[in-house]
């Protein structure tokens, strides 16, 4: 190892008449109908329960509990059946005068719906001016779409400004008046919404405003349901599950779940394995050597791991790998000799990028996947483009002998250490620098996925977690591993990346809770420090493990079925397969790495 140093209504639902109340005295009209949005004048019937409330804790009122229940089964486009539950338990879903609201919104009726607004008993007088604002707003752009400016201009001075709300939106509006019907369309659009079902929109939006005793909200059972699955993922300890949650029961993860068990054992290479690294898409896996190679490997569909392509063509041993943002194409480092691309489909070599007088010692990809970066041994960082064409190079960032960077994302933010026990923060547009300060000379670290946090290996056997998302925080830190001489790499992983793992001097895969830092599984099989270890990013259930024995570990959850045995693999007696020469048909596919033109 390389040295440190988701049919019409009942006839008794029959829809209210379009006919506009003279007066809200009128309103009487409506009691004896419905829509199909639901508010049955609902029939209390003799088998109706007198329970106020239900649940084995009595803390849940029955008649919200229907009315939820009736609003997701109209929701979900029950018409009947959301009829029927409201027939049969006696509780409406909406009273009469928020039905009759509701159809003056969905019929356009606005003049009508204001004055229906102010009979929903709402004391809030700020809630009525919100909720009138809404109704105007749609009135001002309807107005607007079928040409009546004049009417629009009367709406905007006499109803809407005189609310005195959201004065913003009131100038954005009169600013659509002078300008074109495109300005019109804008006007849906800064409300998230389109013309052609605003009006249902608009209800999705009163109902943020109003009351939810007057209008039950929109897919309010799912996101309860929703909830009591978060708090009770939230609360698995060791939640690493592939399957969705169900409704049926309630979740928890073992330590089944963590992979703990050397399903195979991938033996290729002919010295000591220093990196390795999963694609994005976790269909490959890629391994780098001391014996000058690195090696594509292809992940199964059903999870077996197969060669894919040997790279040949470097003169030292290579350090590292690096995926491309589309996994199509893959870098190797030599170490400080030259970076190679490859071609994933073809194994053949496309570039070599080289500096004269000076070796490169890390690679990476910018998000964009158009330039790629590199550690000098001078200390600086280069970025090329894919062409070779040298396009910025940073020097005096580094004056230590890690050579690990990390790129955010968005290709803002550069991470690198610049001193032995110093990471740089560099932010390319602000050319603003964070400095995170380590205890101890740092050996390696590694970025989340989400980009705000990052795990750093320390020469003293501690791995920190520190938070970048603004001024650098150590949040945890993990022990129990062994490092005295090598560079030893960790990882995130696992469902939602809630694990930490590392490896060891001591031949073993240290595998820590992020969250308490407690040591969950120490994985042994290696008989050689284990350098490196990657965490398939779609599969929780797989980890892979790089060591100075030679051989790559792929660590998986038990199965109940064994393994299906292919050309080119032997089972070990632990039940391991010894994989080196498997492509489906037994051959191995090596390829030279000529230099691309």
């Amino acid at each position: 190892m390389g040295g440190f140093e988701d049919d019409e209504p009942p006839s008794k639902r029959a829809r209210a008449s379009s006919v506009e109340p003279a007066s809200l005295s009128d309103s009487s009209f409506y009691l004896k109908s419905a829509n199909p949005l639901g508010g049955t004048m609902a029939r209390p019937l003799t088998s109706q329960g007198k329970e106020v409330m239900v649940g084995s804790k009595g803390v849940i009122k029955r008649d919200e509990f229907v009315r939820i229940i009736t609003k997701s089964l109209y929701t979900l486009g029950y018409e009947k059946s959301g009829a029927i539950l409201e027939e049969e338990s006696g509780i409406t879903l909406h009273s009469p005068s928020a039905n009759l609201f509701r159809k003056q919104v969905l019929d356009g009726n606005w003049d009508t719906a204001v004055i229906t607004l102010n009979t929903l008993g709402l004391l809030d007088e700020n809630t009525v001016k919100s909720a009138a604002f809404l109704l105007l707003e749609q009135k001002f752009f309807e107005l607007l779409r079928n040409g009546n400016l004049m009417g629009a201009i009367k709406t905007l001075r006499s109803e809407i400004s005189p609310l005195g709300v959201n004065r913003k939106r009131v100038h954005e509006m009169s600013s659509c008046i002078i300008s074109s019907s495109e300005n019109v369309l804008l006007g849906f659009s800064k409300l998230g919404i389109e013309y052609s079902n605003s009006r249902f929109k608009l209800l999705e939006e009163l109902q943020k405003v109003l009351p939810p005793t007057v209008m039950v909200p929109e897919k309010r059972l799912e996101n309860l349901v929703e909830q009591a699955l978060t708090v009770q993922r939230e609360a698995c300890y060791l939640h690493n599950s592939i399957d969705g949650l169900s409704l049926y029961i309630d979740h928890h993860c073992g330590k089944d779940q963590i992979p703990s068990q050397a399903l195979q054992v991938l033996c290729a290479h002919r010295d000591e394995v220093w990196f390795l690294q999963f694609s994005n898409n976790g269909k490959y896996l890629a391994s780098a050597s001391n014996d000058k190679s690195a090696i594509i490997w292809k992940v199964d569909e059903d999870g077996e791991i197969l060669l894919k392509h040997i790279l040949n063509g470097h003169e030292k041993a290579v350090m590292m790998v690096a995926w491309s943002p589309d996994d199509c194409q893959l870098l190797t480092c030599g170490m400080e000799e030259a970076i190679r691309r490859w071609d994933v489909e073809s194994g053949k070599c496309i570039h070599v990028y080289e500096k004269t007088g000076l070796g490169p010692m890390s690679c990476g990809w910018f998000p964009d996947g158009k330039q790629i970066l590199s550690a000098l041994t001078d200390h600086s960082l280069c970025l090329w483009d894919l062409d070779g064409k040298q396009a910025d190079c940073w020097r005096g960032q580094r004056s230590s002998k890690t050579s690990d960077f990390a790129v955010a994302k968005d290709g803002k933010l550069i991470i690198s250490t610049n001193r032995d026990s110093t990471i740089l923060l560099f932010n390319r547009d602000t050319k603003q620098e964070r400095l995170i300060e380590e205890e101890d000379t740092i050996t390696s670290f590694s970025l989340s996925e989400d980009g705000d946090f990052l795990l750093v290996n320390l020469i003293n056997m501690k791995i920190h977690l520190w938070n970048i998302r603004n001024d650098p925080l150590q949040v945890k830190q993990y022990t129990g591993h062994k490092r005295c001489r090598f560079i030893i790499r960790s990882c995130f992983g696992g469902s939602d990346q809630a694990f930490i793992a590392s490896g060891s001097e001591d031949s073993k895969v240290y595998i820590w809770h992020r969250g308490s830092g407690d040591v969950i599984e120490t994985l042994s099989g290696h008989s050689g420090a284990v350098n490196c270890v990657s965490w398939n990013p779609t599969n929780p259930h797989m980890l892979a493990s790089a060591s100075d024995d030679h051989t790559v570990r792929i660590w998986g959850v038990k199965k109940a079925a064994a393994k299906h045995r292919y050309p080119g693999s032997s089972s070990s007696s632990n039940g391991t397969h010894m994989n080196g020469s498997a492509n489906g048909n037994g051959f191995v596919n090596r390829c030279n790495g000529s230099r691309g033109k």
